[in-house]
């Protein structure tokens, strides 16, 4: 399987959520809501920051290829092999349902940071989707034909 190490980074990340943001719902404590509060937080900022990488390669891809961003970043269609569609989104859905599920049972507390956790998992779908996603090639338009560029102020 094309990328199996960003696919198991995005269940890394999802388990290592799953496990703070359990405990910090379910053990009245500073330390497990702390530890809930970095991971949820850490797992953010990551997420952002590949969110922003994966989306600078789409661009870079889009010159040839027609790439969308429901293919990017949900695998839409033949973007991705149902494996890693089923794996990828798998780990998205599972953030957002403990996200929820946590911050429902703990409103008012660190807990709720967790809502930002389901960015990385976005942000792994269009990593592996930016680097191995299947979109079909760019057409060049018809009838349309280049101006040459004015030069001047007008």
């Amino acid at each position: 399987m094309k990328g199996r190490a960003i696919v198991r980074a995005s269940w890394a990340g999802t388990a290592a959520f799953g496990v703070t943001a359990a405990l910090a719902a379910t053990v009245r404590g500073t330390v497990a809501a702390d530890g809930a509060l970095v991971v949820a937080v850490a797992l953010f900022l990551a997420g952002a920051a590949v969110f922003v990488a994966s989306f600078a390669r789409a661009v870079a891809r889009s010159r040839h290829d027609e790439v969308n961003l429901l293919g990017l970043y949900f695998l839409e269609g033949r973007t991705a092999p149902p494996a890693v569609r089923r794996l990828l989104l798998g780990s998205l859905v599972a953030e957002v349902a403990i996200a929820l599920g946590t911050a429902a049972r703990r409103p008012n507390t660190s807990v709720v940071f967790g809502i930002l956790v389901p960015v990385y998992g976005l942000a792994m779908c269009g990593l592996w989707s930016a680097r191995y996603g299947t979109f079909p090639r760019r057409r060049p338009a018809r009838g349309v034909t280049r101006r040459p560029a004015r030069r001047g102020g007008r």
